[in-house]
């Protein structure tokens, strides 16, 4: 079951803001600008359906660009509101600059539940979002890229309607299909990172990576790619679980041969579990990688891992990640966990500019050396400080941001 916070997803992401402010003992007018968003907009979404026009609410949330153009995905979802958007947005800031990309962050999204529309009503969707978004979006302001609920066609769609109206520039989005100036290695980026940060963490922590057992909710894009290359590694991949339910095998999951099923209630098992119930399998690393929120009051004391790898965003909230701390659980956040994704868009940005493609041997071997880099900073930073990796990262990302805020001769 997912409960909401008390607090706000933006209240909360301001609060670490705050918390890494007070540690960098940064004047209070920097804490302020940087954790406000430049801009937000809403717009109307006028949709022909078979039984007349629904009028969608879309959002795009421009947060920062102290270091570079806005990035960030677009979701299609029936939860989505401004608050949300403008947390995500705010996340993407802090999230580009931990590992150290020239971007700033912004989020958009559509209140609709996609799973409800057809192939036609969703370019439509996005089609329109862009048309009307189109003077704030482009290679050097706004980078768009897949979210819950899109995917490489939703960013074709995108990338077609941009291009008729400011002439031809792939670089305007990212998460684009390979055959239409996408980067082979950038759909697997986010779940390749995830597992990569999952191995550094184990090892860092003295535990073995062959055969260290993990469990992972959500088992889409992130998911199914992040419990792949655990596997590749030599971890035990033990369950796994979607809207639909789940498997589970103490002997471990064969990730490869169940790997391109569209949903796991297609996999035949004796050991079927619901979708939550994954969150209190014993093992040693659960990476929550579906939605927000999923690790909260009510479930936080039975976590039953030793790691938790945040693969999603915001999967645990603010009281319960207290409360695993507190029994001795190790979180790694996501803004780090799950930033492979970014850093694979940044490549894929990076080679549009230049109109010249890399291999996804090159692509991966990058990943993993900046995934690596950024790690070792987030732990020797909560090494200095002597804190939780959350409030690391947020050190190190504040910082950045603050200091480029600063250069750029912002009089504050």
């Amino acid at each position: 079951m997912t409960t909401k916070s008390a607090h706000s997803a933006y209240e909360e992401v301001n609060a670490l803001i705050a918390q890494a402010g007070e540690v960098l003992k940064l004047k209070q007018g920097i804490v302020n600008a940087i954790s406000s968003c430049e801009r937000e907009v809403t717009i109307s979404i006028p949709l022909h359906r078979e039984d007349g026009i629904e009028v969608l609410t879309g959002y795009r949330v421009q947060h920062s660009s102290a270091r570079g153009p806005r990035k960030g995905g677009i979701r299609f979802h029936q939860d989505v509101d401004i608050d949300e958007v403008k947390a995500l947005a705010s996340l993407m800031t802090w999230k580009t600059a931990l590992i150290d990309v020239p971007f700033g962050g912004a989020k958009g999204g559509v209140t609709v539940d996609a799973t409800q529309l057809t192939s036609l009503e969703k370019e439509e969707v996005i089609r329109r979002w862009t048309r009307t978004l189109v003077n704030i979006l482009g290679p050097n302001r706004d980078i768009p890229a897949p979210d819950l609920g899109t995917d490489a066609q939703t960013m074709a769609w995108l990338m077609d309607e941009f291009h008729r109206l400011e002439g031809f520039q792939p670089a305007c989005v990212t998460g684009k299909p390979v055959g239409l100036f996408g980067a082979p290695g950038r759909e697997e980026a986010t779940g390749r990172g995830v597992a990569q940060i999952t191995a550094a963490t184990l090892k860092e922590n003295g535990r073995k990576v062959e055969g260290a057992t993990v469990a992972i909710q959500g088992f889409g894009n992130v998911g199914k790619y992040a419990a792949l290359v655990c596997q590749e590694l030599g971890m035990k991949v033990i369950a796994v679980t979607d809207i639909g339910g789940g498997i589970v095998d103490k002997n471990g999951i064969d990730i490869k041969a169940i790997f391109g099923v569209k949903s796991l209630s297609e996999v035949k098992s004796d050991n079927r579990i619901g979708p939550s119930d994954v969150l209190e399998i014993e093992c040693d690393v659960l990476i929550p990688a579906a939605l927000g929120s999923v690790i909260n009051d009510t479930n936080a004391e039975k976590i039953n891992a030793s790691f938790v790898i945040e693969g999603a965003i915001q999967p645990i909230t603010a009281s319960a990640d207290k409360k695993l701390r507190s029994n001795s659980i190790v979180i790694v956040p996501d803004i780090l966990a799950n930033s492979g994704g970014v850093m694979g868009s940044y490549f894929e940005w990076t080679q549009n500019i230049q109109q010249f493609s890399w291999p996804k041997e090159k692509f991966r071997a990058e990943l993993d050396v900046r995934m690596q880099s950024a790690f070792v900073n987030v732990h020797e930073t909560s090494k200095k400080y002597n804190t939780d990796l959350r409030s690391a990262a947020f050190i190190v990302s504040v910082a950045r941001v603050a200091d480029a805020f600063s250069m750029r001769g912002s009089l504050v």
